[in-house]
């Protein structure tokens, strides 16, 4: 790899593959380097250097997006491959101006997943975005080539989630899940970036390495609209950038073999609405996927405040959907450990895959990829009266749209423009909506720590 130093903050490198696809047709390269609105450069730049911004201490990603304006990457073939030439890179991602492994191979699966969503999945019409199967087929079909179904041995895959802007003490209380889970033989998969999607991998880490468990997986699934507010932390060695969020979350329920949910802001939120939004969905009524929520004795009231959301707005059939467990690391372990065998016996009894849930049904309202608009955030159901698991999928988009408000690009770029996002529904879901997003705020769990925070939305009955 060869280097050269531009600004103070900014390096110039050329960069080898690291991994899969050293070979790219002139078809593909051509796509890559088009910087239209058709092409997927604008695509595959952002995804690159959201990677090479990993350890960033922002998560505004038109800030991001901002400090690197002159951040270029191309496509440069050789006899024997390919090569990335990278313009005005974050300095953070080299050492003595060698790229730091684990960030090559992530750059290098933003640039196998991008090829291959647009070429084999949207390109090969595998794709019908009003199939529910095809949506689940195409799911499938971008973790198979990731490799990331390829373990062989019994289920053990702990699904983590939480929150990246979390403080020390509940951090550290990830990471001590994180340990138990590891000595215990599971692996993690998270949403890949800091906070409580890193802290699990970490202590997972340490555990599997007293248990000389040498290939441990530390899976992180992440995308596009929300890779550079939360880069892949370092210890992520299968990383997969999915097309949006809804095959993200799909692809977490498809994998897991348990969930453990760790404090955080609405990005946890909207996680735990949409898996209720499957599992009350009838046709998933017998299916065996344990969660449990977990935390530090301090961060008890942020549970109490969900339930009480949970149990307000979508009633106690709900709230016994989840299993809540407070400041003990080994009952959580021990109870996925549990989980990972009842999932293992019903899926040998149904004769489903070990690696990918297929008997599990996702209604197509938690599929069809929602864009956060001002009118589709005023157009939201949020009322009572109708079956729980369409209102937790509304109340999943509603979330959603939080979320891109707070941190993703266009989100971020739509309430500058026209103001905060509207909401609306009955008042007591108003009501409860508003307590719980007022206690996110207090509890600075809608950006990082010590940044100022302004409502990107407005309820109204």
């Amino acid at each position: 790899m060869e280097t050269s130093v531009t600004l103070a903050d900014a390096v110039d490198a050329r960069v080898g593959p690291r991994g899969s696809l050293e070979n790219l047709s002139q078809r593909e390269i051509d796509k890559l380097l088009d910087t239209s609105a058709q092409g997927l450069y604008p695509l595959f730049r952002s995804c690159a250097l959201a990677v090479l911004n990993a350890g960033s201490e922002s998560d505004n990603a038109q800030e991001i997006f901002e400090r690197y304006a002159a951040f270029t990457v191309q496509i440069v073939r050789h006899a024997w491959g390919i090569k990335l030439q990278i313009a005005n890179a974050p300095a953070a991602a080299f050492v003595d101006g060698q790229m730091i492994r684990g960030i090559k191979e992530h750059l290098f699966a933003v640039l196998r997943d991008v090829i291959y969503t647009a070429n084999e999945i949207v390109g090969a019409g595998r794709l019908d975005s009003g199939d529910p199967a095809s949506i689940s087929n195409a799911v499938f079909h971008i973790l198979r080539n990731a490799r990331v179904l390829e373990h062989k041995a019994r289920p053990n895959l702990a699904v983590c989630w939480g929150g990246h802007s979390i403080d020390e003490v509940e951090y550290q209380y990830t990471k001590k899940v994180g340990y138990e889970l590891g000595l215990r033989g599971l692996d993690v998969c998270t949403g890949c970036g800091p906070g409580a999607m890193k802290g699990p991998m970490k202590g997972a880490a340490i555990g599997h390495a007293k248990q000389r468990i040498a290939v441990g997986r530390y899976i992180g699934l992440t995308e596009p609209g929300i890779i550079a507010a939360e880069p892949p932390n370092a210890i992520v060695n299968q990383l997969v950038i999915m097309p949006d969020i809804e095959k993200r979350l799909e692809a977490f329920v498809r994998m897991a073999h348990g969930i453990v949910v760790f404090p955080g802001g609405v990005g946890t939120a909207e996680e735990v609405l949409y898996l209720l939004g499957v599992l009350l969905d009838p046709a998933n009524g017998g299916m065996p996927l344990p969660v449990v929520l977990t935390g530090p004795r301090q961060s008890a009231a942020w549970f109490e405040q969900l339930a009480e959301f949970i149990e307000g707005t979508l009633g106690r059939k709900a709230l016994a959907r989840l299993t809540f467990i407070m400041d003990d690391p080994a009952a959580v372990a021990r109870t996925m450990v549990q989980a990972c065998v009842e999932v293992r016996d019903y899926r040998r009894t149904n004769n489903d895959s070990y690696n990918f849930n297929w008997l599990l049904q996702v209604p197509p309202s938690l599929q069809l990829p929602f864009e956060p608009t001002h009118a589709a955030m005023r157009a939201l159901d949020l009322r009572r009266d109708r079956p729980a698991h369409e209102l937790a999928a509304d109340l999943r988009r509603a979330f959603s749209g939080i979320v891109a408000g707070n941190v993703k690009q266009q989100g971020l770029q739509a309430i500058a423009r026209e103001g905060p996002f509207e909401l609306r529904g009955d008042a007591g879901v108003m009501r409860l909506l508003d307590r719980l997003l007022s206690a996110f705020v207090a509890q600075q769990r809608m950006k990082l720590p010590g940044s100022r925070y302004q409502p990107c939305y407005r309820l109204v009955d």
